[in-house]
C-alpha cells in the first residue's frame, strides 16, 4: 500500500504522544521552539555539508515518492515477457518492432530495441547490467541525505541539550525555574532522537526497498529479454521469471493469447 510509510510515521507519533499523555504530560511540553531550531538547522546544515546542494534540493521529490509510491506490478511484466516471447517464436524477432511503441516502460523498449536490432546477447547483457547497476547506485546516493540526518540528528539533540545545561547551570540562583530550563534542556535530545529514528532513518529504509523492488523488476526483464532473443519457449520463459514472483502469486498461470501482447506498462518511477 503506497500510503503505509505515511500511517506508519503518524502511528509512531501518536504512540509517542499518546504514551506521553497517559503518563500525564501535556503534548503542549513539546513544542520547544528553539529546541527545533537546533534540530532543524544543526541536522540539515550538516547534512547539506556533507551530501551537497544538489542531492539536498532532491528531498523534496523524494519525500513524495516515498508517501505515494507504488509496488512495481511483477506479474504485468512477466505477462508481457512471455508474450513477447511468444511472438517471437512464432514470427521472428524482428516482428518485435511492430510492439516496441506500445511499451512505456524505457528499459523494456531499449532492451528490446537492443534484441530487435541483432545485438549480440552478451553485449545485450552487458548494456542491460550496467544500467541497472547505474540506477541502484543513484538510488543509494538519494537514500544518503536521511541516513546522515538520521546520524546527525541525534548528537544535534545532545549538543542542544548540552547547550541549555550550561544556560541551566549558569542561573542556579533562581532554585524555580531550574525545573522548567531542565526539561527545556532534555527537549533538543527528544527531538534529536525522535526525528531521526521516527522520521529520516525509516524514510531511508523505504528508499531502499523501493530501489530493491526496482532492481528486482529490471533483472527479471532482463532475463526475460535474453530468453526472448534466444528463442526459448514461452512456457519455460514464465517458469524461469516465476522465480521473481511472491510464492503466493506463482500458483496463478498467466494465460497467453496466441499473438497478444499485454497492455502497456507505465514507466516505474525512478528513487533518483
Amino acid at each position: 500500500m503506497k500510503a503505509a510509510t505515511a500511517i506508519g510515521i503518524v502511528v509512531a507519533v501518536f504512540g509517542l504522544l499518546l504514551g506521553a499523555m497517559m503518563d500525564g504530560t501535556s503534548p503542549a511540553a513539546f513544542i520547544d521552539i528553539p529546541a527545533l531550531l537546533i534540530i532543524l538547522g544543526g541536522t540539515g546544515g550538516a547534512t547539506m555539508a556533507s551530501v551537497g546542494m544538489p542531492s539536498m534540493k532532491r528531498i523534496p521529490s523524494l519525500y513524495k515518492m516515498v508517501f505515494s509510491s507504488e509496488p512495481p506490478d511483477l506479474r504485468e511484466r512477466l505477462e508481457l515477457l512471455v508474450s513477447l516471447a511468444d511472438k517471437a517464436r512464432r514470427e521472428g524477432l524482428l516482428a518485435l518492432d511492430a510492439q516496441l511503441s506500445q511499451i512505456e516502460d524505457s528499459f523494456t523498449r531499449n532492451a528490446l530495441q537492443l534484441v530487435v536490432d541483432g545485438t549480440d546477447p552478451e553485449l545485450v547483457h552487458a548494456i542491460l547490467e550496467a544500467e541497472i547497476d547505474g540506477m541502484a547506485e543513484r538510488h543509494e546516493a538519494a537514500a544518503r541525505p536521511f541516513e546522515k540526518a538520521g546520524g546527525f540528528a541525534p548528537t544535534m539533540g545532545i549538543i542542544g541539550t548540552v547547550m541549555g545545561l550550561v544556560h541551566v547551570l549558569g542561573n542556579l540562583s533562581s532554585p524555580k525555574t531550574l525545573g522548567p530550563a531542565i526539561a527545556s534542556a532534555f527537549m533538543a535530545t527528544l527531538m534529536g532522537v525522535g526525528s531521526a529514528n521516527v522520521v529520516f532513518l525509516p524514510i531511508a529504509n523505504r528508499l531502499k526497498a523501493i530501489s530493491a523492488e526496482e532492481v528486482s523488476l529490471r533483472m527479471m526483464t532482463l532475463e526475460g529479454i535474453l530468453s526472448i532473443q534466444s528463442g526459448d519457449n514461452p512456457r519455460l520463459v514464465a517458469d524461469k521469471l516465476s522465480s521473481y514472483l511472491p510464492p503466493t502469486e506463482r500458483a496463478a498461470d498467466p494465460k497467453q493469447k496466441s499473438g497478444a501482447i499485454a497492455p502497456s506498462l507505465q514507466a516505474e518511477p525512478e528513487a533518483a
